[in-house]
């Protein structure tokens, strides 16, 4: 039976698993252990409790699919969630790369008027700092570390916001929206040049960066193999 409203910890696990389906990973507790950095058994137990509530249910294939309520509830702490970071960097000038953390403080405490203030004060605004939607599909992109030799590439979003991470994109000089051209592909590194200079990371890190490519590279789902990138925990 489902509850009136979820707990902040069904709310940390329903984000986990939203950012799973938009990242086209299989939902099942061992993708939720390794993007929240818990235990198997820590898991196992909040998954029957998503279960017994109304928010989750078992497929066939023991992956996990969400309820109508249960998604309702996902979008809605993921969309607060993002709204807050774009407020954090928007009005309070916060840096993009420190807002994932305090936006995760934040969201479960956040009104519904406050929430409307927020929305006002942002303006037009329709994606988190990061470059995820508040709502609705994303747009396709590739990843960048496929794009090869040439390829003509804008930032689309940063697909881990573990804050590790994020540090590292901001000191490359990567943001969404930034474009340029690849000019170095492998076989540890990548380089794009932009009007703003040259951007290097590692290959690791381009796995996570989604990117508008031309020519487009054959899509594949991000991140296939790996969940941990970095020592704090998976973002959404």
């Amino acid at each position: 039976m489902s509850q009136g409203h979820a707990t902040a910890g069904e709310e940390e696990y329903l984000q986990a698993m939203y950012w799973l389906e938009e990242a086209a990973l299989p939902i099942t507790g061992a993708n939720i252990a390794r993007a929240m950095q818990l235990s198997a058994p820590t898991v196992h137990e909040m998954i029957k409790r998503l279960i017994a509530d109304g928010y989750a249910e078992r497929r066939k294939d023991k992956s996990l699919s969400f309820t109508a309520s249960g998604r309702n509830h996902a979008q809605a702490i993921v969309r607060r969630h993002r709204l807050i970071e774009r407020f954090l960097t928007d009005v309070l000038g916060i840096a993009w790369d420190e807002v994932h953390e305090e936006a995760e403080r934040l969201e479960h405490a956040m009104s519904p008027v406050l929430e409307e203030r927020m929305l006002a004060a942002i303006g037009d605004a329709t994606t988190c700092p990061h470059g995820h939607p508040f709502v609705g599909a994303r747009e396709p992109g590739s990843l960048l570390a496929d794009c090869g030799l040439g390829t003509e590439v804008t930032v689309l979003r940063f697909e881990n916001e573990a804050e590790e991470l994020l540090h590292y994109l901001r000191a490359a000089g990567l943001h969404p929206g930034l474009t340029g051209k690849v000019v170095t592909n492998g076989p540890v590194d990548l380089v794009i040049e932009s009007p703003d200079g040259r951007h290097e990371l590692s290959l690791s890190v381009a796995e996570t960066v989604s990117v508008r490519a031309d020519p487009a590279p054959p899509p594949r789902a991000a991140l296939p193999e790996q969940l941990e990138l970095s020592r704090d925990r998976y973002g959404r």
